[in-house]
This record gives structure tokens, C-alpha cells and sequence, in this order.
């Protein structure tokens, strides 16, 4: 296991992470489409409403709901019933569209060491819940241990006359715990933030980042598609989890093998016309869905409604304005030909973002944080857009960690 995990704290990455601000389940659905406008992996933790001033790390952890992202919106908004009342489905409460899942996040103290974060990440938490404690600017050392002198204490042994160590990685403590002030102030780090911090130690991961996605088995062969003749709110049922993608298909061949040609996903709803957005699902196929109505002649432009919200934060509630749903309002940018009339209808911003088998992971890890995207198509090599898998957060994490241990600590 690369070193690097162990020579660092979470605290290390709390650094310039603004302070949490909570989505009370009780807020309404226009509220949580512009908070989730400033998050990160397109979704916003939800909690219940805090009933004391002061509260326990158990009692916080009772509060936490789910996560909230843009998918979940949009889907609930693509119900016949939020298309007949708009203003109605808008204020909604977010607690009848979460997920409920209070296992998505766990607190932690800043002294944490990033080895058991990627562990707990590895086991399905997505978000880590840190105190700002008062004062803290230092960076990890060397040793992430020295933040707890009582672990440099137990680590020395009877005969160490040097201050250097030497240990497997099993040795060392599962957790750091020293004392913190209490505090009611947080950061949240996600699994992006994990991401963009070990892009910045490829040298100390070395050769994982350079070695193929192939070979590393980050390939995630798991994955849901819908065909691109289906109606978009298909891809709704299937309930994608990690990551919340469905892969849009071209008509399955005879040897079973399918071309993506776009994906409807929560990153790509991410800050989309959401009224649009819900319009457009509820109402087209998932081909005509990803590439944009406006240049499908199947489709009269009579047909298409007349509203948009505006997620401008003004501090008012969302104000209606004529504008027709548009490629470009769920974020994809349609081709100047008719639906199916050729691949090239499919280039631009509709166009899914893909990588090829053999591209390495540090290629495909820079993908995701350069388009902020929670995980990437794996295609063939030989053949273009014949997909094979995707690789999400949870396959990077579970690649660069599941190395034997073998590192040797030294205090030199």
C-alpha cells in the first residue's frame, strides 16, 4: 500500500474547505436545486432538524438523512403530478424525494488518518463530516503519528536508542483520536476531494497511476444501460447507485455488444434547467432525451413547453420565464442532424465521456476532476464506443488501497 496514506491526516484536506451548511429535510425542492448548484459529486447531504444547541457526534449522526442529487430531482419532477403543478412540486419538502440512507456519511476527527478515511470510503461512506477545529493550519510531515504523542510512545521500543521506526502497516493504530475542542463547525469532504489530493502524490503512488485501468482491475463491469428507443424515464427505475449514471445505448447488436452514444446521469443534470430537464424525461425516448429535442423534426417545437426556472441566487424563489426545453438546458449541445441520421449527431458536449481500456488511471482520474464528473465510460480499444464498463469513485479508491502493505516507515 502506497505510503502516502499513511503519512497523512483528513485534516490535510480540510484546508480552504468551506464551512458546512445544513439542508434541513424540511426545505423545499428549489431551495436544495440551488445548494446542490454549489456542491460537489452533484448531490447535497440532508439532515433533520437540529433540536439543541449542543449534540453529540451520535446524535449528529442520527440527524444525517441522505444524500440529495440531481437526478433524484429530476426524476421526481418528471411524476405527471409535478408536470401538472410546477410551483407545487418546486416547493415540495426535500424529505419526499431522499433517499434515506444514514450510512453515506460518518464524522470524523481531523487527526483521522487518510488510510482509514479511503477504508471507510471503501465501504460506502461518501461523505466525511470534520470539525473545524480552532487553529488548525498544520500539514502532515512525515509521520501522521506525530500529531498523537502518545502513539510515538507506544511505538518506541525498550532498546530504540534512534528515532527511527520500522513497522508493517498492520502495526500501526487503526484511528488517531486526540483531544479536540468541541466545536459546532464543519467541513465536508467528499470523495472528489480524496481524488484531487492523491492527483497531487502520482509520484508517491507510483507505478499505480501509470499502469492501465485494465490491468489495475478498476473496471467496473457492472453498470445499467437503456436503449436509446426506450422512453427516457426508464432509466429513472433502474435505481443507479454509484455512480448515479444510466448508459444510453444504440439498439443492441446480435453479438450483444452496445455503442453509448450518452448517458442520463446526475452528473450530467447537475445545474441543468431541472423543469426542462423533468419535461424532457418524461416525455421523449432516452436517444431523443441526450441529444436535445430542438433539432429532432419528429418533435414540433409547438409541442415543447414554455417555462424554465431561474436558479439565479437572488435570494428569492425561482421565477418562470418562456424558454423552450433545449439540448442545452440538461447540459448537452445537439448536432445539426435529426435523430438518427448518423453518427455525427453525436459529437459535442453530447458526446458521454469515455476512455479507452488500456488508458491509465492517472489519465482517467484527471478526466474526472477536469470535467467534475463522478465516474467515466470504458469503451474497446479496437472498436469505437462499444462499451465494456465504467470507473466511478468507489473502483479508484478500491484500486490505489488494495495493494499489499509493504511500506517501510522510516524517520529518516
Amino acid at each position: 500500500m502506497a505510503s502516502v496514506f499513511l503519512y497523512h491526516v483528513v485534516g490535510d484536506l480540510t484546508v480552504g474547505k468551506p464551512e458546512l451548511v445544513e439542508l434541513c429535510e424540511t426545505e423545499t425542492i428549489e431551495t436544495a436545486i440551488r445548494a446542490i448548484g454549489d456542491s460537489t459529486e452533484c448531490g447535497i447531504p440532508v439532515w433533520k432538524r437540529r433540536l439543541s444547541l449542543i449534540e453529540t457526534s451520535e446524535i449528529r449522526q442520527q440527524r444525517f438523512v441522505g444524500i440529495l442529487n440531481s437526478l433524484d430531482i429530476v426524476a421526481f419532477l418528471a411524476r405527471q403530478e409535478c408536470l401538472d403543478d410546477q410551483d407545487r412540486a418546486m416547493k415540495t419538502p426535500v424529505s419526499e424525494v431522499v433517499v434515506q440512507n444514514n450510512s453515506l456519511l460518518k464524522q470524523v476527527d481531523p487527526a483521522t488518518r487518510l488510510i482509514d478515511a479511503l477504508e471507510m470510503m471503501k465501504q460506502g461512506v461518501r461523505r466525511l463530516l470534520v470539525p473545524k477545529t480552532k487553529g488548525w493550519k498544520r500539514v502532515s510531515k512525515r509521520f501522521s503519528m506525530f500529531y498523537n504523542g502518545r502513539w510515538l510512545k507506544s511505538l518506541e521500543t525498550p532498546n530504540s536508542s534512534t528515532n527511527t521506526l520500522t513497522m508493517n502497516a498492520s502495526n500501526l493504530p487503526s484511528s488517531s483520536s486526540p483531544p479536540t475542542i468541541p466545536t459546532d463547525k464543519f467541513c465536508c469532504l467528499s470523495r472528489e476531494d480524496v481524488i484531487r489530493f492523491l492527483i497531487g502524490c502520482l509520484g508517491a503512488l507510483a507505478p499505480i497511476p501509470l499502469s492501465s485501468i485494465s490491468s489495475l482491475g478498476a473496471i467496473n463491469p457492472n453498470y445499467s444501460v437503456v436503449d436509446s428507443s426506450l422512453p427516457a424515464i426508464e432509466a429513472t427505475q433502474m435505481s443507479p447507485d454509484d455512480p448515479s449514471a444510466v448508459a444510453v445505448v444504440e439498439p443492441g447488436s446480435s453479438d450483444g455488444r452496445h455503442k453509448i452514444i450518452g448517458e442520463i446521469s446526475a452528473s450530467r443534470l447537475w445545474k441543468c434547467d431541472y423543469l426542462g430537464a423533468a419535461w424532457a424525461l418524461a416525455n421523449l425516448s432516452a436517444g431523443q432525451f441526450v441529444m436535445g429535442v430542438e433539432d429532432n423534426h419528429h418533435t414540433p417545437r409547438s409541442s415543447l413547453p414554455d417555462f424554465s426556472v431561474d436558479l439565479s441566487s437572488n435570494g428569492g424563489g425561482g421565477s418562470m420565464r418562456a424558454r423552450k426545453f433545449s439540448s442545452r438546458s440538461v447540459g448537452f449541445n445537439a448536432a445539426n442532424t435529426s435523430f438518427g441520421a448518423g453518427r455525427s449527431m453525436y459529437r459535442g458536449r453530447s458526446a458521454p465521456l469515455t476512455c479507452k481500456v488500456k488508458s491509465s488511471l492517472a489519465a482517467v482520474m484527471a478526466q474526472m476532476l477536469s470535467h467534475r464528473v463522478t465516474h467515466v465510460w470504458v469503451t474497446e480499444d479496437d472498436t469505437e464506443d462499444v462499451l465494456v464498463g465504467v470507473v466511478g469513485y468507489a473502483d479508484i479508491l478500491a484500486t490505489v488501497t488494495k495493494h499489499p502493505a509493504n511500506a517501510v516507515l522510516s524517520g529518516s
